[in-house]
């Protein structure tokens, strides 16, 4: 006679698997806890990033701070064309090769736009990754509805 306490083969595999899957389970956890804990541990000074902001908040920092930087990362064309006042031409293909000599202070307010807000997101994440601090972009000119200038 067979032993009693065997399990037959269906019960095997149905268990097997069911330990696969409490072990991928707690595989993912442990990945996911991972992960959080490493993002929690950011201290809040995270240099590698930048924070968009509107243009209505662009401007209200632009009547209420001294000493920022109004960054223009569009052509030379466009923004011969018509920038907002006060603003300095560095297109954001040159943002690599010419920021740090001619934005000198990496903790300074530098306020970022282009036309629409793609330019101007890809130059906030490459001003990042070059240590600025203090970076808020703001979208494109395409919503401002504060007033432009022409060169």
């Amino acid at each position: 006679r067979k032993n009693k306490n065997r399990r037959s083969k269906t019960q095997s595999r149905h268990s097997c698997g069911a330990c696969v899957m409490k072990r991928i389970f707690i595989a993912v956890s442990v990945v996911l806890m991972l992960i959080s804990l490493l993002v929690g541990c950011n201290d809040g000074n995270n240099k590698n990033v930048y924070e968009q902001i509107t243009p209505a908040e662009a401007k209200a920092l632009m009547d209420s701070e001294d000493g920022y930087i109004i960054l223009d990362v569009r052509t030379p064309e466009e923004f011969a064309e018509r920038h907002i006042e006060g603003a300095i031409l560095i297109p954001d293909y040159e943002i690599g090769e010419k920021a740090e000599s001619i934005l000198t202070d990496k903790e300074q307010l530098i306020l970022v736009y282009c036309r629409s807000g793609r330019r101007s997101k890809n130059a906030a994440n490459e001003l990042a990754a070059l240590g600025y601090t203090n970076i808020k972009e703001f979208g494109g000119i395409n919503d401002w509805k504060y007033g432009t200038v022409t060169e």
